[in-house]
């Protein structure tokens, strides 16, 4: 297996239960990755500029795809993969970290998130890094719900976010 320089990016486009997902990373740990779409290239088109200085490698995402297989066959999956998200602030950094934690199977709400970072009026701040995350299901943003329990905001959409928490059973 050749060396991976410092900096250097690497992808896949990878085929599920769901459709294709895009995974791109660094030596230092994923850094994006895409919600199923109906085919390869809207996979890749979805991980942005990003793919253009990154090569095509299945070698260091074979165990997350195995992993993204086995969360999208309904399966209790946890992705305990090492992150780069040396593009983020440090503010997203800290809300993705906590959203890391919500066990599968369980919701936390937005205003939850603020709270264990000491901000309890950053509940809409906490919403707008949890619409960046850029990396959905490894970062389970869709386990973040409003505070009265309704669904709110979710890249996928509602329905792929209702839908990812019925098949944890968190709802």
């Amino acid at each position: 297996m050749p060396t991976v320089l410092a900096g250097e990016l690497r992808y896949l486009i990878a085929n599920t239960e769901w459709g294709w997902v895009g995974i791109l990373g660094s030596n230092c740990g994923l850094r994006q990755t895409t919600l199923p779409c109906p085919g390869a290239e809207e996979a890749e088109r979805r991980l942005g500029d990003g793919v253009k200085k990154a090569n095509l490698s299945e070698s260091p995402f074979a165990e997350l795809v195995e992993r993204l297989k086995s969360y999208f066959a309904g399966k209790r999956v946890d992705f305990p993969d090492e992150l780069d998200l040396s593009t983020a602030t440090p503010f997203q950094r800290r809300v993705w970290q906590l959203t890391r934690l919500i066990p599968y199977g369980e919701t936390k709400s937005y205003g939850w998130i603020a709270e264990q970072l000491g901000k309890t009026g950053a509940v809409r701040a906490v919403g707008q890094a949890l619409a960046k995350n850029p990396l959905p299901i490894v970062i389970p943003c869709h386990r973040v719900v409003a505070g009265d329990g309704n669904l709110s905001g979710y890249s996928g959409g509602i329905e792929m976010k209702r839908y990812l928490l019925e098949r944890e059973a968190a709802l």
